[in-house]
């Protein structure tokens, strides 16, 4: 009888599981809490939308656990077969490219308006940036200073998770600890720096569409970087604990295909938004229009 239950194939069969369930209830609670809040709307009389939200929130975090905890259990358990990490790579991948698309849309904006910046006017009401930019009265940020700064920390960060990947790939358990803890490290750095940046801005979020182009890219890339972060330490806490081989380690390593991508779209937004789209971008262009 036993071995008529024996598992003979290389998939990994899922038992029943409340996660999608309680995953889409929470999105769809915090969906509600959104839409309440930024309209003002009342429940009753009371404005509910924040709690709401709160509510939703606090759902998705505990399914995030709660699924994430049986992801982790399942692979020490050896469920995760050559085929099973073979789908969870396709998977990842899939997720990532779907991250690239949020960026293609935030780049398009961009380009937009600082490609053909008088067809902006007919749009932005509250602003005429004429045929400049960056728009006139606009003092951009300098990509010399704290961009720059920035950059070599990102630059650096990938450095040391690569080193803490190849340390594990050699059973060096010491060599990746410490290469996460640079990681995260550095990962911090770069996310109060960039708070340090914002705080020195001269231009604000709304008024006019630099502000608007600038802070939903440079500020949607700092939550994935503090997402990142998370993923990372996340990833020493099982280190820590004995998880993680040097032939199983799916969760790292997504970990670290998702800080290189974090990596690659900064040097993007370094060049186009910062170094491009800055006042010696603007004097480069106006030198070689000559």
């Amino acid at each position: 009888m036993a071995d008529a239950h024996a598992k003979n194939h290389d998939y990994h069969i899922l038992p029943l599981s409340p996660w999608p369930f309680t995953g889409s209830l929470s999105a769809f609670i915090m969906a509600v809490g959104a839409v309440l809040s930024m309209h003002k709307l009342a429940i009753g009389g009371l404005h509910m939308g924040l709690y709401i939200f709160g509510a939703g929130l606090l759902g998705v975090l505990y399914t995030m656990f709660g699924w994430w905890s049986d992801v982790v259990r399942e692979a020490n358990q050896g469920d995760h077969t050559r085929v099973v990490q073979m789908h969870h790579r396709y998977g990842m991948i899939m997720f990532i490219a779907s991250e690239v698309m949020f960026f293609v849309a935030w780049f398009w904006a961009y380009f937009d308006v600082s490609l053909y910046p008088t067809d902006t006017i007919q749009y932005a009401r509250t602003e005429l940036i004429g045929a400049h930019w960056p728009p006139k009265g606009i003092i951009p940020f300098s990509p010399w200073e704290l961009p720059l700064f920035n950059t070599l920390i990102l630059l650096t960060s990938g450095c040391t998770v690569t080193w803490a990947h190849h340390a594990l790939l050699h059973d060096d358990r010491k060599g990746l600890k410490q290469g996460l803890w640079l990681t995260i490290a550095l990962g911090a750095l770069f996310t109060y720096v960039q708070i340090v940046e914002y705080r020195h801005a001269t231009f604000g979020f709304s008024g006019h569409i630099f502000g608007s182009t600038f802070f939903m890219a440079t500020g949607f890339h700092g939550f994935h970087v503090f997402v990142g972060t998370i993923f990372l330490a996340i990833c020493l806490m099982r280190a820590s604990r004995g998880d993680f081989t040097s032939k199983q380690h799916l969760g790292f390593e997504f970990a670290a295909w998702y800080w290189h991508f974090v990596d690659v779209v900064w040097l993007f937004l370094f060049a186009a938004i910062y170094v491009w789209g800055s006042d010696w971008g603007r004097a480069a262009a106006g030198a070689a229009g000559h």
